[in-house]
């Protein structure tokens, strides 16, 4: 049993896939990705551990799409301390996401909730999406603990990614991504969210 498992990941890894034993994610080159990641306080423990309990005892053809319908339905509640809907953090989580676009990754999309995360991002070639998100995010956790004058975990550990696979995907991942406000009933349109792709293109 252990000699397959172990085949099985060596597969999965020649592939791309890897895991820190949290999510499996995917890190092939230049291919675009959805990302979502979430600040530490915004969803408690025992319900997520709850959810997976019961998604193990149903029958499910994808667990890990279900889970993360759930988890994203929750966060658009603004649960939590909700650290992003101070404009100084987000402003600052913006300005970061952009400043690397073209250089470590072409950014086509991004939206930064009350507390959490939304970007469809390509990688540039030498550059991993772990790295990318690891630099990202330990980044603008020191910057935010900075800001809020407070120390500690800011982002939870892990986060959701999604490879995309054709351009009908593409275009629909820019959507919900830039619809992420108007869904959770934080402005009308999503142009009128300013901390989103959907305002800056409202503005070119």
């Amino acid at each position: 049993m252990n000699s397959v498992k172990a085949q099985l990941q060596k597969e999965l890894r020649d592939a791309g896939w890897h895991s820190r034993g949290y999510l499996p994610h995917f890190d092939g080159g230049d291919v675009a990705q959805t990302i979502t990641f979430r600040l530490a306080d915004s969803l408690p423990q025992p319900v997520l551990e709850r959810w997976k309990r019961e998604l193990d005892s149903e029958p499910c053809a994808d667990a890990d799409s279900a889970l993360r319908r759930r988890i994203e339905a929750y966060l658009d509640q603004g649960y939590g301390g909700c650290a992003l809907k101070d404009d100084r953090v987000a402003t600052m989580v913006q300005e970061s996401l952009l400043h690397f676009d073209s250089e470590r990754y072409w950014l086509s999309a991004w939206v930064i909730m009350l507390n959490h995360v939304h970007i469809l991002l390509t990688p540039c070639i030498a550059w991993s999406l772990s790295r990318i998100m690891k630099d990202i995010k330990s980044f603008t956790s020191r910057e935010a603990n900075k800001l809020l004058k407070r120390r500690g975990q800011f982002w939870m550990e892990d986060y959701f990614d999604r490879y995309v696979r054709d351009a009908e995907h593409f275009a629909n991942a820019i959507a919900y991504i830039e619809n992420n406000p108007v869904k959770a009933k934080l402005c009308a349109k999503a142009e009128d969210w300013p901390f989103s792709s959907a305002w800056f293109r409202a503005r070119e």
